[in-house]
């Protein structure tokens, strides 16, 4: 038996060897995707409910609340397609974003606080 490796390159060159992509990982993106629209659905049901049995402020709370929900939407889906072209692509690198969670989180306080202020002082 010989003791060199089976795949032998030049020195200075790599040898690229094909990954395979596991059908879980396309599955997981998609489970995020619609764990995502889940989310959006509840905050427009929201957005619904303050639009249909609130007052003047209510309704200016409910407009606020659907946009959070149009850019949660927005943010899903943007994300859904790079997560799929870097796995069609078999990408090595990192499928996690750190500021798009943090930024709806943000945006979804500021909605709140503003229907606050808005109920106290008006």
């Amino acid at each position: 038996m010989s003791s060199q490796p089976l795949l032998q390159s030049a020195p200075g060159k790599r040898i690229a060897l094909p990954t395979r992509v596991e059908p879980k990982v396309f599955f997981a993106n998609e489970r995020t995707f619609l764990s995502w629209l889940n989310f959006t659905v509840i905050l427009g049901s929201l957005a619904i409910g303050l639009l249909n049995f609130g007052d003047r402020v209510g309704r200016i709370s409910a407009g606020l609340f659907t946009f959070v929900a149009m850019g949660a939407m927005m943010y899903a889906l943007a994300t859904f397609h790079w997560r799929a072209a870097a796995i069609r692509k078999r990408g090595q690198g990192s499928f996690d974003d750190r500021f798009g969670p943090t930024v709806l989180a943000i945006t979804l306080l500021c909605a709140v606080v503003v229907n606050f202020v808005l109920r106290v002082f008006l």
